[in-house]
């Protein structure tokens, strides 16, 4: 093959490899401290491909999940919280700690469970809130390691 026409060749494959990238959006993500944990990795491969209409997004972070642009961030490894007088629900067969209401964020945080999971949900949209996390939790329950405790007081999901 001529010099000119391998250069286009590779012009061309350099090209392309820019273009489709510019087609996939990662998002950047900090992993949890305990994300290298074995039980992160059976709930990463079970995330859901949509949430609440919202498309999952790529990540740059291991153990990590995002949808929407992204409007709704999972992150499996963070600490596990200690008991707390937090509101405590059940949504799709899993236990979650309702954090504190942030003025753009929600985030709640698995109860009983080694290692813990995150999941943040931004304001400002029309987002059934409950709708998401009852599919995560559906979705990863079977990759979760087993309860080690549970809601003694559990309420209903509080209104987004």
């Amino acid at each position: 093959m001529p010099r000119s026409r391998r250069l286009a060749v590779l012009a061309g494959a350099v090209a392309l490899t820019a273009v489709l990238a510019g087609c996939s959006t990662t998002v950047h993500l900090e992993p949890a401290a305990d994300a290298n944990n074995p039980a992160c990795a059976n709930v990463s491969v079970l995330l859901p491909e949509s949430v609440g209409g919202l498309d999952r997004v790529f990540t740059d972070a291991q153990a990590t999940g995002a949808w929407g642009d992204p409007t709704v961030v999972l992150r499996c490894g963070v600490e596990p919280p200690a008991p707390s007088a937090l509101v405590c629900t059940t949504l799709g067969g899993v236990d979650w700690l309702v954090l504190d209401q942030e003025e753009d964020r929600q985030r709640l945080v698995t109860f009983g469970r080694d290692p813990a999971i995150e999941v943040t949900i931004r304001r400002g949209e029309q987002i059934d809130f409950q709708a998401i996390v009852d599919k995560i939790s559906a979705s990863i329950q079977s990759g979760l390691q087993p309860a080690t405790g549970q809601c003694t007081d559990r309420v209903e999901f509080p209104a987004g």
